[in-house]
């Protein structure tokens, strides 16, 4: 493969990246009164958080967002027990990950600040 097409792919995937962390941070953060284990589906719900933020951490860090990476996996970290029980958050589980999401929004925001700054 020519080292551009390389480039230019990757420069794809990047944007596409870019354009698309806010809106997954936003609807995790919009779900979390649907992640309660009150909730009948919150298992459900918790999946498609989970599979989401864990994009986030597998790709940011290979792509060159390596903060991002590291704050999704610490979000990642919460949801995990959960996910693989089949289960909903406590309310303990529910305070740390409303936390660590507003820290993953903090990274996003100034290493997203500083991608646009550098004119990527």
């Amino acid at each position: 493969m020519n080292v551009d097409v390389f480039a230019d792919r990757l420069d794809r995937v990047r944007r596409r990246f870019v354009s698309n962390v806010e809106g997954k941070i936003d609807d995790a953060c919009a779900a979390i009164p649907d992640l309660s284990e009150i909730v009948p589906a919150a298992a459900t719900t918790l999946g498609n958080v989970y599979r989401s933020v864990h994009s986030i951490v597998g790709i940011g860090p290979t792509i060159g967002f390596p903060v991002i990476g590291h704050a999704a996996r610490r979000v990642e970290d919460i949801l995990r027990a959960a996910y693989c029980d089949r289960r909903g958050l406590t309310a303990d589980e529910i305070s740390r990950l409303t936390n660590s999401l507003n820290a993953l929004r903090e990274a996003a925001s100034g290493e997203l600040q500083s991608f646009h700054s550098a004119g990527e």
